[in-house]
């Protein structure tokens, strides 16, 4: 996630060299700062606190920083996926916290998660569609084969999870709805291109969707959990925690939905590891979701 304190102390930096240079190397200085924040985002955070207070200054920049560098494939991957995981980690969770307490302050932080979904799959989606001329056309025609590179596997992931989780909190708008079967395919379509993404991330998304789709097969979503959770070799609490939500849960399964949960707890992933974030957000939940299996089954 985001180191804020030498993302300051380069940012100071790269502004000082833009006020002195002339009209000249503004493009270079922009591109500097557009890489700098592109590899921000990819750095370990353990304190989930300092991540979500920095997250906001983080995202505006690197907004701004994308719109005067829109072929910049790697910012928009970055700027989707902080967005995406500020949404669903510090937005989404806490409407699902105060639902029982507030439900009209909850109603609100998921209309703000919504927006900030649809705005991360914007970014995903215009990098993909400039990479790949057509991508997105041939995503919604049946009769067409789309295809992705190997490198712009990230930019779908992120692509698909945000434009997934707009959907999972839009039901009421049928017209969103509808486009679940092109997160579906648009998943589909970068598990080929990188099956071994982030260690199995697209498995799971696709299992996640698969369990969610109207009609879904619910045993082959159970299956690329497993698949998931095997090729991280048990390091993602995510994928515990997912198909505890997305299988155990609508099954009415407690004894499964408790174990996966407790699993996903006891992930202790490496020092330095890139997932410390990420394993640090889930373990909240299933902490908070353990809590909640007396009221949910």
């Amino acid at each position: 996630m985001i180191r804020p304190a030498r993302l300051i102390s380069t940012l100071l930096c790269l502004l000082t060299a833009l006020a002195l240079a002339g009209c000249s190397p503004r493009a270079l200085v922009v591109s500097s700062l557009a890489d700098e924040l592109a590899g921000q985002g990819q750095g370990a955070e353990t304190d989930p606190e300092l991540a979500r207070d920095a997250a906001p200054f983080y995202l505006k920049l690197s907004e701004a920083v994308l719109a005067q560098q829109p072929g910049h494939a790697a910012l928009a991957e970055s700027v989707a996926a902080r967005m995406t995981e500020y949404s669903y980690a510090f937005v989404a969770f806490e409407a699902d916290r105060i639902e029982a307490s507030d439900a009209r302050a909850a109603e609100r932080l998921r209309q703000r998660a919504a927006g900030l979904y649809q705005r991360a799959r914007k970014h995903a989606v215009n990098a993909l569609e400039r990479r790949n001329p057509g991508f997105m056309q041939a995503l919604a025609d049946p009769a067409a084969t789309p295809v992705l590179p190997k490198a712009d596997a990230g930019l779908a992931y992120w692509a698909a999870a945000a434009w997934g989780s707009w959907i999972a909190l839009a039901k009421d708008n049928p017209e969103t709805v509808a486009d679940l079967p092109l997160v579906v395919r648009l998943a589909a379509v970068a598990e080929v291109a990188d099956p071994d993404w982030s260690d199995g991330a697209l498995t799971s998304l696709r299992a996640t969707l698969e369990a969610a789709r109207p009609g879904g097969d619910k045993a082959q979503a159970g299956r690329w959990f497993d698949a998931a959770i095997a090729r991280a070799g048990g390091q993602s609490a995510g994928a515990y925690v997912a198909k505890a939500e997305s299988i155990a849960l609508p099954a009415g399964d407690r004894s499964a939905f408790e174990n996966l949960l407790r699993q996903a707890l006891a992930v202790k992933e490496a020092s330095g590891s890139p997932r410390t974030l990420q394993n640090e957000v889930m373990r909240r939940r299933a902490a908070w979701l353990l809590e909640q299996a007396p009221d949910l089954f």
